[in-house]
């Protein structure tokens, strides 16, 4: 009986965590209910506008804002000034909120897919098939470029396939599970879809193309002759380890990228409540040819991951940016930071960087310019 009891307080923060997850999604439905929601749009609209893109907290800020005496009058530097705190306040709370809850779950996922556990799914396959494969790993494993090289030297030693090695270092910061989520709320499911189909697509053929080509036998020497550590057994973990893994994953990714949101976000809220909608059209609009290799310049020198790209995004979205162009940004600096491509090169020669380089800014501005021509198809 002591036993029982103790087993039950050792678990009541879960059980309340869990009630008070429930209780505000029952509260969501209600209150759509009596808003008038499409309540049969549940769950794909439900799921991407009340509780991934949080419209509620955007509503009750507002609220809170007019309470204290807040305008309506566009023309209102007042009102500006509002716009930008509502702008700022929701997005890093709905960022924030996110991407905890997401990086807790993936970090979760991910301890059942140590090094030495990836290299013998891998091994299983060959050709196209383990590019594939290798691609799909790179969802579940870490959040941006520069983390992602230590395992793709790891692979590397282990033997894997340069086509295997580089499909999974393209995918990693591109389209991991936790981006999928955010972009469901910053823009619905039909975008977020094909974004990480596309970034999928550009993995598998890259890698593809520098296997084929022999490029990728272009490595520095400490790279093969060095041990592997992906051969070494991880200790099996009890289910209290994994959760303490992502915990501790998720407070140390927060920490990691928390500047890159509040920069993020205060970009978001100047594109969106000063710089005027014709400007952006003009200079980054779908109809503007050069919109895409402008975005893609411009993002390849910035150092940042999906998260404190988002909000940019939104924000050139909401000006008339082309679905492209902004997809292509996006693309850009999660890919190909200055700063991941300088970590890169310690471990490549300079033949295989260029290449690599060369084929992501290519399948970039084409994934660029094809949705800019046919971005009608998912908004």
């Amino acid at each position: 009986m002591k036993d029982i009891k103790k087993k039950g307080f050792k678990h009541w923060k879960l059980l309340l965590s869990i009630g008070i997850v429930l209780t505000i999604v029952l509260a969501n439905i209600l209150i759509g209910v009596f808003a008038g929601w499409d309540i049969a749009g549940i769950p794909w609209n439900f799921i991407s506008d009340q509780i991934l893109g949080m419209k509620w907290l955007s509503a009750l800020i507002w609220m809170l804002i007019t309470a204290i005496g807040g305008t309506f009058d566009e023309s209102t530097w007042q009102y500006k000034v509002e716009s930008s705190v509502q702008f700022f306040v929701y997005d890093f709370v709905k960022i924030g909120i996110l991407l905890c809850l997401l990086i807790f779950i993936i970090s979760y996922v991910q301890s059942y897919f140590p090094p030495e556990r990836t290299k013998k799914i891998l091994g299983r396959f060959h050709g196209i098939g383990a590019n594939i494969i290798g691609a799909l790993l790179g969802t579940v494993t870490p959040f941006c470029s520069c983390s992602s090289i230590p395992i793709f030297i790891g692979f590397t030693r282990a033997g894997l396939s340069s086509g295997v090695t580089f499909s999974f270092l393209i995918s990693s910061p591109l389209v991991d599970l936790g981006s999928l989520m955010l972009l469901v709320g910053f823009f619905g499911w039909p975008i977020a879809i094909a974004y990480v189909v596309v970034g999928l697509v550009l993995a598998v053929i890259g890698g593809t193309i520098i296997e084929k080509t022999g490029l990728g036998e272009n490595v520095e020497d400490f790279v093969l002759n060095g041990q592997s550590s992906v051969n070494i057994e991880s200790p099996s973990l009890s289910q209290k380890d994994r959760l303490i893994y992502s915990r501790d994953q998720m407070w140390q990714t927060y920490k990691k990228v928390f500047w890159y949101i509040v920069i993020g976000v205060g970009i978001g809220c100047i594109i969106h409540n000063v710089i005027p909608a014709e400007w952006i059209e003009s200079l980054l609009g779908s109809d503007t040819w050069y919109g895409v290799l402008v975005a893609t310049v411009i993002g390849v020198p910035m150092y940042a991951d999906i998260f404190g790209t988002l909000p940019i995004a939104e924000a050139l979205y909401a000006k008339g940016a082309g679905l492209g162009t902004i997809l292509s940004f996006m693309m850009s600096v999660t890919a190909l930071s200055l700063p991941s491509l300088i970590m890169l090169r310690k471990a490549v020669k300079p033949k295989l960087l260029i290449a690599f380089t060369i084929i992501i800014v290519i399948g970039i501005i084409a994934i660029g310019y094809l949705f800019n021509a046919f971005g009608y198809l998912f908004i």
